[in-house]
């Protein structure tokens, strides 16, 4: 592995994607790496660009809105950007908040499901 590129294979096992995955993110033109021939090499601007689409994929973003994070991160400091940053990052965070309140009352109900089980084992005879 060089210092400044990285081959295909090196991109796949760094970011741990599939060869597919990494091929989709070309062909969606979230990545351009550089060719050589056959040889596609990713040099610090796309592997930067594929830790931002990994982080977007974190959050919870499609992959249209990680396409205009990219934009915005491209574009540092321009207010409209971040403006557009911000209606982004505050429309995932309440979508996120609500995944997270559901998965709260699933445990919930489901502790208590369980509490209700152990409480009728408990009346039931011994085998």
């Amino acid at each position: 592995m060089t210092d400044t590129r990285l081959s295909f294979k090196e991109m796949c096992e760094t970011f741990e994607v599939t060869p597919r995955t990494l091929r989709y993110y070309e062909y969606i033109e979230l990545l351009a790496p550089e060719k050589e021939g056959r040889a596609r090499f990713y040099g610090p601007r796309e592997m930067a660009r594929m830790k931002l689409i990994l982080r977007g994929k974190r959050f919870g973003f499609s992959l249209e809105e990680i396409r205009q994070w990219l934009l915005i991160y491209g574009k540092k400091g321009e207010r409209p950007q971040l403006e557009a940053w911000l209606l982004m990052a505050d429309r995932q965070l309440a979508a996120l908040e609500g995944q997270r309140a559901e998965l709260d009352q699933s445990i919930a109900d489901l502790r208590a499901l369980r509490e209700t089980a152990v409480q009728e084992m408990d009346r039931l005879p011994h085998p």
